[in-house]
Order: C-alpha cells, then structure tokens, then sequence
C-alpha cells in the first residue's frame, strides 16, 4: 500500500466551508487554475490526507479532509488542462489553527503554507502534518 502523503488544501469560507463539505459528504476539488497546484493534484492518491484552510477570511487550518480518488480531469474546465480529486470530510479541528499561530511556531517555518502562500494546494510533511493537528488539539479518528 502507497506511504500515505500530506497537503494543505485551501478554500475560502464564503465560497466552500469545511462545515458545508461536512454535510455534503463529499466534493469534487475544482476550480484550480494554477500550474504548480494542478501539478500537486495530480500528485494525490487516495488515502491522502488534506488540512483544510479557509483563506483570506479566518485564515486558519479548521479541519481535515482524505482524497477519495486519483486526479482527473477538472469538470469545469472542458477541454483545458486542469486536475481535480474527489475529497471528503475526516474531523473538524476542535481549535482552528490560526495563520499567526502557524507563523510563530519554529518548528512549522519551513511549511508551504508559509513559503509557497499564493499556492492553493501544497504538499505538508508528516511531521508539520502532527504538529498542525496538535495545536488544534485534535486527532484523526481511529
């Protein structure tokens, strides 16, 4: 079985809440249209885990998501060259983990959240993967 691998997935709350992925079940992960986050979509595998991040509003890791199925073509980009996967909801983080929490702490100044900002879907190590979950005082479930 594939080394499961971690990313950092972003969405604004206005726009898709982790809450509203939590009652819908499911989503496709549209609407990507930058080559270096298409490129890490295409990454993914199932099993994969995803911190879930509301960008510009809240700005915080709020919950984790698993990737259900291997890129594929984007639905709302007919005939472009853009990748999509399917997600679903794992656990909401029992304490948002604030940007400014994540800046401060030593050991995260290496994650893409931080080095690689403008990107909407960025690979996070095992390790920053813990830590993040820790500081929200949360854990996957079992």
């Amino acid at each position: 079985m594939a080394k499961t691998q971690y990313w950092l997935i972003k969405s604004e709350p206005s726009v898709y809440p982790y809450a509203q992925l939590e009652k819908d079940g499911k989503a496709d992960w549209t609407g990507v249209r930058n080559f270096e986050a298409r490129n890490n979509l295409r990454a993914m595998k199932p099993g994969d885990r995803c911190l879930y991040y509301h960008s510009n509003v809240g700005k915080a890791v709020v919950g984790v998501a698993k990737v259900l199925t291997a890129a594929g073509p984007d639905p709302t980009a007919p005939g472009e060259d853009w990748a999509s996967v399917e997600v679903a909801p794992v656990v909401s983080f029992k304490e948002p983990v604030e940007l400014a929490t994540i800046k401060k702490t030593p050991a995260l100044k290496d994650m893409q959240l931080l080095t690689r900002s403008r990107i909407s879907v960025v690979p996070v190590t095992a390790d920053h993967f813990k830590l993040v979950l820790k500081l929200g005082k949360t854990a996957l479930p079992k």
